[in-house]
């Protein structure tokens, strides 16, 4: 079982003196690929001191970019992402590939509550998590985990979904339990980074948004679509009761609620089409 080990890395220069001689030292005959996203620093070089194969950026494209990148380019039967800034062990890295042979397509090292960054990332990967759990019926630990190993025929399936900013782990974790490929999740700690994050609580308030509908679009868009619609249905049949017992009357506002209700439930029903017709393309 060949490994390729892809670790995306902008400025992580640091981390990466802390982390590659513990890969090296533990998988000597693994493909170590480190995906420079544009960086300032002397990330390649580093990379390169310690044996690692380099592909590098022009400029920044993104996480999720070097990730694309990395799985492209790896060569290996298993891949293996982490983090470059030292919050990774990679020790760890056995117990993860233990799991996936006992018959899973994708193990997730799963953070406790005091591997988030702070207590605001943490609420709101909590909600990510009970999100996705009911989105998908299955639980999940961490949906937001970038510590994973994956079988690289079915991971490069899903290549043209992932984005190239934050949310691959989102896109690819969904898209495995879209297309019945297993997945499992390992608890794992996770140390503080080696130096600056690069997410802007302010900059990324709006991603909490996007994510959350990604997360229902990717899975199955009705299950987002129709609760809306039966709350406006709930709402117009409501408001059309109230004014008729005092006013005798059917109003406007009860007549676009219920339209919207209809709206709001045929654009889920197409999403619906859309996104099966994309896992179709995928088989």
């Amino acid at each position: 079982m060949h490994l390729s080990i892809i670790l995306p890395a902008k400025n992580e220069a640091p981390g990466l003196r802390q982390t590659l001689p513990g890969l090296r030292a533990l998988f000597p005959e693994a493909e170590v690929i480190v995906v420079d996203d544009g960086s300032t620093d002397d990330t390649a070089a580093v990379a390169t001191e310690y044996g690692a194969r380099v592909l590098s950026a022009p400029y920044s494209m993104g996480n999720g970019a070097a990730i694309k990148r990395g799985a492209r380019a790896a060569s290996g039967e298993i891949l293996v992402f982490m983090d470059a800034d030292g919050q990774h062990d990679p020790a760890l890295i056995p117990r993860l590939l233990e799991k996936l042979d006992e018959g899973y397509d994708m193990v997730v090292g799963a953070r406790s509550g005091s591997g988030q960054a702070n207590v605001g990332r943490g609420l709101a990967n909590a909600f990510y998590n009970r999100l996705a759990t009911w989105m998908t019926g299955h639980r999940i630990a961490d949906l937001t985990s970038g510590f994973r190993v994956a079988r690289a025929e079915r991971f490069r399936q899903f290549l043209h979904l992932l984005p190239n900013g934050f949310s691959y782990p989102t896109t690819s974790t969904m898209a495995f339990f879209r297309s019945a490929y297993p997945v499992a999740y390992v608890p794992i700690p996770v140390a503080a980074r080696i130096g600056k994050s690069h997410i802007k609580p302010v900059r990324d308030g709006l991603r909490f948004l996007l994510i959350i509908f990604r997360i229902a679009t990717l899975y199955s868009p009705l299950k987002l679509f129709a609760p809306v619609a039966l709350s406006f249905v709930g709402m117009g049949l409501g408001w059309y009761g109230w004014t008729f017992f005092y006013e005798g009357r059917f109003t406007n506002m009860s007549a676009l609620l219920l339209s919207a209700a209809v709206i709001v439930f045929l654009i889920g029903l197409i999403s619906e089409q859309i996104t099966g017709l994309t896992y179709r393309r995928v088989e």
